[in-house]
């Protein structure tokens, strides 16, 4: 079998190994538009509402010795897709033996069957279904767009669920008069009333700083439609059939309890772009939140919010075949294994600092920061291993977003640390993609955002 090679400008100190996902595309993708009897194929991804995201790409022929390279490059891609953009019927334009492929992999019984019950199931409430047809029938494009948030009037309440700690936050006409954090433990709780007791108890002390409360927002990890929760690694602990009893329809029972006032929750990455966005006062913005997990969010260059999943933790990053394996999906090579606490933890181990196993990750965090304000040259070792993987991941995102602002937040990227991180995929974009380094504006929120721009924005989300 043929091997895909290029050059490698730079390697993570601790992680040498990495394979750059946009490097082996930009590769593959060379090698086939050089090719004369190359085969020019789209990937359409369909949601249950209607509308289509598609994606266009040429591939070797098949029997040419780059049959199996093909296919890493197109389920790759089309991993990419479906968290960046959802979708639960995908059709490939152009190539019948790599949806016949692809089918069985996204199923039940294959490689994906996480992806598949996920994204199908769980999501858009119909398993994936992958289909086929030629290349001049390809389904149209079709994408929605959504202005939300900017409504600051009133007394409102905004609030933020992590996976170590909830925030909660009371304005009057966009000021906030307080904002609170507590530590929680979500994850693993079996009884969903463990999570709901929590955002209530946030919402009353938050709402005992008011006369009274005319809208609620909150952003959470995980996937939101309507206020129905579709997945969420909030509640990953809970059965299935607690999930769907106790767990779906939670925000709109919450909702109900504090008297039906306008009520909104979407993904917490969709907030924290959108508070990027009324502070630096421009669109076109990426914002990636280091934090327990990671998360992302797209504001598009006009300015609103799409109906995509952006769930990036989920989304492949490294191509090489041991790649680090996500704990909760099972697979390899995803951004969650790299930008979060979960990959402090894991580059802890390579760094060669020794901490307990049972340690959370969160802990383990706070460590490796005490050992980098020491000056401890194994802590600055994870730092700049994570800034040449931000930095080569930012140019793979950069070929699936349009975007010029890069926001930038969470706990990993605090400190000197965060500092660290950005210089080092700064230097990568400079060496390696100087048309994007030109380009893309690293945005950092400021301290009075970072405490309190999640909230404002959360809040900001319904009308009253």
């Amino acid at each position: 079998m043929k091997q895909i090679e290029f050059k490698q400008a730079m390697r993570p100190v601790l992680d040498p190994d990495v394979v750059p996902a946009v490097l082996w595309n930009r590769k593959y993708s060379e090698v086939a538009a050089s090719t004369v009897k190359a085969v020019q194929i789209g990937i359409v991804l369909e949601r249950t509402n209607g509308n289509r995201s598609a994606f266009l790409a040429k591939i070797m022929p098949e029997g040419a010795g780059y049959d199996e390279i093909t296919m890493k490059y197109i389920e790759r891609i089309v991993k990419f897709l479906l968290w960046m953009k959802g979708g639960n019927k995908i059709t490939i334009a152009g190539s019948r033996t790599l949806a016949e492929k692809l089918g069985e992999t996204y199923s039940m019984s294959g490689k994906r069957a996480f992806d598949c019950r996920i994204i199908g199931e769980k999501i858009y409430g119909e398993a994936i279904k992958i289909g086929h047809c030629d290349f001049k029938d390809m389904p149209k494009e079709k994408e929605l767009q959504t202005a939300i948030g900017g409504n600051l009037d009133g007394y409102r309440i905004g609030f933020d669920l992590g996976g170590s700690d909830r925030k909660c936050s009371a304005l009057v006409d966009g000021k906030v008069i307080f904002s609170e954090e507590i530590k929680w433990d979500p994850y693993f709780q079996k009884n969903p009333s463990y999570h709901k007791d929590g955002i209530n108890d946030s919402l009353r002390r938050a709402a005992s700083k008011l006369p009274r409360v005319d809208a609620i927002g909150g952003s959470a990890a995980g996937v939101y439609v309507d206020n129905t929760v579709r997945a969420a690694s909030l509640f990953r602990g809970v059965s299935e059939e607690d999930f769907k009893k106790h767990v779906v329809n939670m925000f709109l029972e919450i909702k109900e309890e504090w008297g039906n006032v306008p009520f909104m929750v979407v993904n917490d990455g969709e907030v924290t772009a959108l508070a990027g966005a009324m502070e630096i006062k421009d669109n076109a913005i990426l914002g990636v939140s280091m934090g327990t997990s990671m998360a992302a969010g797209y504001v598009t260059p006009e300015g609103n919010i799409t109906d995509w999943l952006n769930e990036l933790a989920f989304a492949p990053i490294d191509y090489r075949d041991d790649a680090p394996a996500d704990e909760w999906s099972g697979d390899i090579g995803c951004g969650v294994q790299y930008f979060s606490q979960q990959a402090v933890a894991r580059l802890a181990k390579l760094a060669k600092i020794e901490l307990p196993e049972k340690m959370p990750p969160a802990e383990k965090l706070v460590e490796v920061q005490n050992f980098m304000g020491k000056g401890d040259d194994r802590a600055r070792k994870i730092y700049e291993t994570i800034g040449v993987y931000f930095g080569y991941a930012v140019a793979h995102y950069a070929d699936f977003y349009d975007f010029r602002n890069l926001l930038i937040l969470g706990r990993v990227t605090s400190g000197e640390g965060g500092d660290m991180i950005l210089s080092g995929a700064r230097r990568v974009l400079d060496i390696e993609f100087p048309e994007l380094s030109e380009k893309i504006k690293f945005r950092i929120p400021d301290e009075k955002n970072k405490r309190h721009g999640q909230a404002i924005a959360a809040a900001s989300l319904p009308k009253i």
